[in-house]
């Protein structure tokens, strides 16, 4: 496969990603898949849109370069236009990078949000307050401090769920342009077809 098809393919892989990841980052806005009654009973990591931009906007610019690259066959590959495909190659691999750095901060954010738990109204004794009860992580192991989160229904396995799939996803994005990054190198260096191009030449 052309260095160039290849790298379309992967544009088309990361669009329905980066909706996924933006779909999931707008529905963590609604805790519980509830309207919340104040913006501080949404968890604050949710604010730092690394499904939106991160993983949503930031991976949408590389996914539509990979989308542009030319389907190139090996007619001419070798000709004067090796040098155009090979310099858009070489800019996927700027736009690749870029990718890399948007699924990251999206992993981070992620992970970070993962580990923080939701904020939810957390009931102490006879106290009621909303806040953030499982910044140590141990919510994680003990399933049965989620019964301490009283609203919004069902938050801790909604947070859950939301967040680790831009995680997964954010990671799958990140391996997608780290591929395209060592796919352009070698379509910028070797031409899009070039492993053909000397079966072409004896041809002519």
């Amino acid at each position: 496969m052309c260095s160039g098809s290849f790298a379309k393919s992967l544009g088309i892989t990361l669009i329905p990603l980066a909706i996924l990841c933006v779909v999931s980052n707008i529905l963590l806005f609604f805790p519980g898949g509830l309207v919340a009654d104040d913006n501080d009973h949404i968890t604050k990591e949710v604010w730092y849109f690394g499904g939106i931009m991160g993983s949503g906007v930031l991976m949408t610019l590389p996914a539509l370069v990979f989308l542009g690259l030319k389907n190139n066959d090996c007619c001419g590959c070798c000709g004067n236009e090796s040098c155009g495909k090979r310099f858009a190659m070489f800019t996927s691999i700027i736009f690749a990078a870029v990718g890399v750095l948007g699924a990251g901060y999206s992993i981070i954010v992620s992970a970070v949000a993962i580990h923080n738990g939701p904020m939810c109204l957390y009931t102490n004794g006879t106290t009621e307050l909303w806040t953030n009860p499982f910044v140590d992580g141990d919510y994680l192991n003990n399933h049965t401090l989620w019964k301490a989160c009283k609203a919004p229904q069902g938050i801790v396995t909604w947070h859950l769920t939301l967040f680790s799939m831009l995680l997964v996803m954010g990671l799958l994005q990140a391996v997608l342009c780290a591929i395209q990054v060592i796919n352009g190198l070698i379509g910028a260096i070797c031409g899009d077809c070039c492993g053909r191009c000397g079966s072409t030449d004896g041809a002519v």
